[in-house]
């Protein structure tokens, strides 16, 4: 018995916020889509959860037809068992991570972001197991006065702060 280690990279568009992560039944699906909504009327998404027993579907639903293609496209590739993605317009993942978080079935949160991301997958000859996300790129330094000035701007922009 063998594993192989893949990195399997995120497809979206560079502005388009997704959530990684982890659940443990069918139930899954009308769960995390009743908890996006209710967290954020109006809000967009596709949502796609990777079944991990019996027929071991890609299950997904969502309200927007792209993001719901592009999340049961990117399960596909992971191929993990149980994983989900989630893509969201209209909010930020901040808006419904708690939410997400307080579903029962949810086992774990990989990663929440805009930025470009990676999957690496553990295969065996059982199936795909997720062993972490790369969200990013890795620090190039540390921030000035001026770095602190433009965050804290932006945080007020965005009406996170006063």
């Amino acid at each position: 018995m063998g594993v192989e280690i893949k990195v399997i990279p995120i497809e979206k568009p560079d502005d388009m916020n997704c959530i990684l992560g982890q659940s443990h039944f069918i139930k899954t699906v009308e769960d995390l889509s009743e908890a996006i909504v209710g967290s954020v009327p109006g809000v967009k998404f596709g949502l796609a959860f990777n079944e991990a027993s019996g027929v071991a579907l890609v299950r997904f639903a969502g309200n927007d037809p792209e993001l719901v293609e592009l999340a049961k496209k990117n399960a596909y590739e992971v191929g993990a068992g149980h994983f989900f993605i989630i893509f969201i317009k209209g909010a930020f993942p901040i808006n419904v991570l708690n939410a997400i978080k307080n579903v029962q079935e949810v086992c774990n949160i990989y990663a929440a972001s805009a930025n470009p991301m990676q999957v690496i997958v553990a295969e065996t000859d059982l199936g795909r197991a997720v062993l972490g996300v790369v969200d990013g790129v890795k620090p190039k330094g540390f921030e000035s006065e001026e770095h602190v000035k433009e965050r804290k701007e932006l945080l007020r922009k965005f009406g996170y702060k006063f």
